[in-house]
Formats: structure tokens, sequence, C-alpha cells
């Protein structure tokens, strides 16, 4: 039987190019999805690409993996963690690592980092920056737990991970929950970010009266400079898109409602607690709390404006 180097359970699309990666840097992955069409697909499309071994329950994917055995969880905070880490930690030993890759708050980390540590077993939080993309081509990776599992987890990560001249993006930042906060505070900052690129536009758009193909080229003046990153890029690519179904600019023609899984309201909420002041990122996350709001948005547009009398 071909033993993998390391398991993915949860092959949405995060979790499959995560497995690829892994795959296109020589090691052998073992995969395994609550619906076994996950798994076969994988396969079928993209096993040209590595070694994948298939399994499709929760036994046979731990008896593939390579002792001390490493498994990355790839599923839906909260619950979903919970059940994945209920169904596999009785068929592991002393020693096997658990690692969550998704969006987890800090302090379930910590909690069950310390209920698995009790049985023998390490628990690593990981936060996983750089999105589906990231996630096959090379993200940022910040992973917490002991320094015990890093010295056995880390080369597979630092492998895979992006490199910056030479160097893996990739370190061990702390114990149990620590690496799910770094990434927290990280989402924080990024929604700041987006909300400053979103003002920009505004601006661009609302004082001097560009279209979104003019503001596109602005953002890509923008991205050969100093504020060269992959949110301009990307935001430069949005702008430029036309809508196949209307010719209009697609910016006119999206839903203005922005989602949120829950990490910019964590690092306010956690802000608010520790003292420290980070009104940038709150009034982001207020932001985008407020686009779901479209009824009152739409209210609040009809209102009169300040008289000048």
């Amino acid at each position: 039987m071909t033993k993998a180097s390391i398991g993915v359970t949860g092959l949405a699309v995060m979790g499959r190019n995560l497995a690829r990666n892994l795959a296109r840097h020589g090691h052998a992955v073992a995969l395994h999805n609550r619906s076994e069409h996950r798994t076969r697909e994988l396969v079928e499309r993209f096993g040209s690409e590595g070694e994948f071994v298939p399994a499709y329950s929760a036994r046979e994917f731990v008896e593939v993996l390579e002792r001390p055995r490493k498994l990355v969880v790839m599923v839906k905070a909260g619950e979903a963690t919970d059940n994945v880490i209920s169904e596999f930690a009785p068929l592991l030993d002393s020693g096997d690592i658990i690692i969550d890759a998704g969006n987890a708050h800090f302090a379930d980390t910590r909690r069950r980092e310390a209920e698995l540590r009790e049985r023998g077993l390490h628990f690593v939080g990981a936060g996983v920056s750089g999105g589906e993309e990231g996630a096959l081509h090379g993200p940022s990776i910040m992973p917490g737990g002991s320094a015990e599992s890093y010295a056995s987890l880390g080369p597979l990560l630092e492998d895979i991970a992006a490199k910056v001249d030479g160097e893996p993006c990739c370190a061990h930042v702390g114990p149990d929950g620590a690496g799910h906060f770094v990434k927290m505070v990280h989402n924080g900052i990024e929604y700041s970010d987006m909300q400053l690129i979103a003002e920009s536009f505004d601006l661009l758009r609302g004082a001097l009266g560009y279209e979104p193909a003019r503001i596109a080229e602005v953002f890509r003046t923008w991205n050969t400079g100093r504020l060269d990153s992959y949110l301009i890029e990307i935001t430069a690519e949005v702008l430029a898109h036309t809508d196949p179904a209307t010719g209009a600019a697609f910016v006119d023609v999206v839903a203005d409602e922005a989602e949120q899984k829950g990490t910019g309201r964590w690092t306010v909420q956690n802000g608010l607690e520790l003292g420290v002041p980070i009104t940038g990122i709150a009034e982001a996350t207020f932001a985008r709390s407020l686009s779901g709001h479209t009824g009152l948005r739409s209210a609040a547009r009809g209102l009169a404006g300040p008289s000048r009398a």
C-alpha cells in the first residue's frame, strides 16, 4: 500500500488546491472528503500532477498516512471542524498531528489544542493566506502549535509556501492559537486595505467623474509603484471587466454587497478587549456590515441633504 506523507480532508476549492500544491512539490497526498465524488473528481482531473492516494473512509485515510501522521482539515470553521476532529482523533496515535488550515477563531484553536494534547496528539492552527490561487501556487502560512509539531510539519509547509527572495512565507508563530490569531489580524488589516481601495474608487468616480475603465488604468499605474499588490492588481482587472449580458461595466452591475467570515469582526472585538485602537479596521468592518443592509442604504439615498438656508 502506498503511504502518503500528508493527508487533506475537505476537498472544496481551497482544500483541493492545497492538495494539488503538495502533490506538485513531490509529496504523496492522501485525499478524503465526506462526499466521495469530490475525491474521485480530484484524482480524475488532476491525477497527472502528482501522487494522490484516495481514501473513502476515515479509517482508510488514517491507515495510508506515514507516521507521525499529518492530517490537514479544510472544512468550515466551528461545528464542522469539531465534528471532523471527533471523527479522526480516536483513530490516531500519540505524536500524530491534526492541522486546521481554515479561518478558525483562535480561542477555539486553543481549546482544541489543549484537549488533543491531553490525548497525546498535536493540534496545529495554521492560517493560510492567498485565497484559492495562493493555495495552489504558494500561500503565506502561519502555523501555531508546539515546536515539536513544527519540526515535523514545517519542512512540508515551507516547501509549498510562497517565496520572497528565496525565503518561504512560512514560520512557526507561537503556541496553541497563535497561528489563527495572526491570521485573524492579517485579515482585519486586509479589510482596512480593501476599504481604502473602495474609498479611492468612490472619489475617482464620484468626485472626478471617471468611468470604471479609466479608473482601472489609474489602478494599473498604481500597481507599478509602491502600491504594487495583489489587491490593487485584481481591482484593476475587475474595473476593466465588462458584463457580457448588458455591455455595461461589471462594477455597475454586480450587487454592491460584501460578505464576511468573521475574522475582521473578531479583530475589532479583541482590539476593544485589549484597549488597542484599530479604528481603520473597525470602520472597514462596519462598512462591510452596512453593505449588507441594502434596504437601509436605499432609504438613506432618498433623504434630503442639509439645507444652506
